[in-house]
């Protein structure tokens, strides 16, 4: 699938080169070990076009990059595909000091997508600065982003989903963490992912403004974690309008009874909305959660689609356009979904 999925993107790229003589070039090759255009991946992306009118390619080879990473905000229209092992790593962390200049959580991640319409497929992107605090393997700031097949390996504050305009599809996907790992304002829908606690602490802390209908939302995904994990948070309200809602998840025994935490602020508890839908295993009965959290009914529930998530009007007028990416064309060709 990985071989043909390339084979695909090559293609594609090749064809919109043919068909279109102002396109100067559409696929993009880094190899860490010489053999393709670029041996960063930051390289390539410094020489992607800014603003182009057609997508383009770029193929990371096998191999583990250590660099720190920004796709910028004008290189949108891009898939990024790994072909084998790709592992792109760094380790900055919040409280380090780079030149004088301590970094915070809103700097120190290894990869930051800026760019809208963007694809990322079979890439693994890990921050192993440690337990030292704030220390963001991926961070996205674009709107119409979509992480398909990866892995974000880190600690606290793994996946940072920083654009407050921003919409993002994760699938079949592995994300890891201890404290917070998935968090952010952003409007995520996260598809048969695996997420992986690895210490007594919080999933989530979404931070969802109060224009947005919709915040986080796991559907079919799996919690797995880590030997000794047995109290573990689905989520608490990073900003007081945080909305995260799981549907038919398997939920382990390591799930707290109470489900959600109010970060210490009973005021959270009436204008934040966690809410849950048939959702299995041990950690999944609802006797013990808070009064505060929601259990979905089946009509409810069905309101939670693609179409309806990533809508032109999610409770504001912030978005230009319609989005459905397992139906729009371009997203289809450089996907190679069906």
């Amino acid at each position: 699938m990985r071989r043909l999925l390339i084979a695909f993107a090559a293609l594609f790229a090749f064809s919109a080169c043919c068909t279109d003589s102002s396109v100067e070039r559409s696929l993009y090759v880094v190899d860490c070990n010489g053999g393709g255009d670029f041996t960063s991946v930051q390289e390539c992306f410094d020489a992607l076009p800014s603003k182009p009118a057609e997508w383009r390619t770029v193929i990371i080879r096998e191999g583990v990059y250590r660099e720190k990473v920004t796709l910028d905000v004008y290189k949108n229209k891009v898939a990024v595909i790994g072909d084998g092992d790709v592992r792109i790593v760094w380790d900055d962390h919040s409280g380090k000091v780079v030149d004088g200049y301590e970094m915070t959580t809103y700097d120190c991640y290894t990869l930051s997508i800026q760019a809208d319409e963007v694809y990322f497929c079979n890439v693994t992107v890990e921050n192993d600065a440690g337990r030292v605090g704030q220390a963001v393997a991926v961070e996205t700031r674009g709107d119409r982003i979509w992480i398909d097949r990866c892995r974000m390996l880190g600690d606290q504050d793994t996946f940072f989903t920083k654009g407050y305009v921003s919409r993002v599809y994760v699938t079949d996907s592995y994300i890891e963490g201890t404290t917070d790992f998935i968090f952010g304002p952003s409007i995520v829908v996260f598809d048969r992912c695996t997420i992986h606690g690895k210490v007594d602490s919080f999933l989530t802390a979404a931070s969802t403004t109060e224009r947005n209908a919709y915040g986080y939302v796991f559907r079919n995904c799996r919690v797995t974690v880590a030997d000794g994990v047995t109290k573990l948070y689905l989520g608490r309200p990073w900003k007081s309008t945080a909305r995260t809602v799981w549907l038919e998840c398997e939920l382990p025994a390591a799930i707290r009874p109470e489900g959600w935490h109010n970060w210490n602020d009973p005021a959270r508890e009436r204008s934040s909305f966690y809410a849950e839908w048939r959702c299995t295993g041990e950690g999944a009965d609802r006797k013990g959660r808070v009064a505060w959290s929601h259990e979905l009914t089946d009509e409810q529930a069905a309101e939670y689609t693609l179409d309806n998530i990533y809508a032109k009007k999610t409770g504001s007028e912030q978005f230009h356009d319609e989005w459905h990416p397992l139906t729009d064309e371009a997203w289809i060709n450089v996907s190679g979904k069906n």
